[in-house]
């Protein structure tokens, strides 16, 4: 299966028609046309890829679909939001986390249309799919590790190797696991779980 932003698609599900093109000039465009079709129409079983947002629904986590939309104007793709309400009882993903989601046979409330089915990448943790190394930005940590020893590591330099995993700092300066709320006004007050 292949990933692409947004939604999944089983390349291998599609049949293949007679190409009505000559060989040379590529693929025919009926079946390039048909793979996005089936990527996009495709409604039950689809898998969505998205980011964690906070969320004060009950067993539900608010995911953000990052899809890009053509303006025929500008003939120009920018990026459009969608959210989603999966349901997430025990709340296996924290804010900021990539996860995937799965839409649900049936509604369980008007808004709760989809479940996660597992956390792909946790904040901060990226791993590049093709070569499965870590990633820093835009760096593979290896890479970084090797200007280091050319030209030397800096005293101030953070260590991932020696990092402690997610959530040392809950309550300190980690407010991902409290319950959020909506703040409604300005009193002066720290409010860390506001949203």
């Amino acid at each position: 299966m292949n990933v692409l932003p947004g939604y999944l698609i089983d390349f291998r599900q599609i049949e293949r028609k007679p190409a009505r093109q000559f060989p040379r000039f590529g693929p025919p465009l009926h079946d390039v046309l048909e793979l996005l079709f089936v990527g996009i129409m495709a409604s039950r079983g689809l898998l969505l890829m998205g980011q964690c947002m906070p969320c004060i629904k009950q067993n539900a986590s608010k995911i953000r679909i990052r899809r890009m939309q053509l303006d025929k104007n500008l003939n120009m793709y920018f990026k459009k939001d969608e959210f989603y309400f999966a349901h997430d009882p025990q709340k296996v993903c924290k804010t900021g986390d990539v996860v995937l989601i799965r839409e649900l046979p049936e509604r369980l409330t008007r808004l709760i249309t989809h479940a996660v089915e597992k956390v792909v990448y946790p904040l901060g943790d990226i791993t590049d799919p093709l070569t499965g190394k870590k990633v820093v930005v835009g760096q593979y940590r290896e890479d970084i590790e090797m200007a280091n020893q050319l030209f030397g590591k800096s005293a101030k330099a953070f260590d991932y190797d020696k990092a402690p995993p997610r959530g040392r700092l809950e309550g300190t300066k980690d407010f991902t696991h409290g319950e959020t709320y909506i703040k409604y006004h300005e009193d002066g007050k720290d409010q860390p779980f506001a949203v």
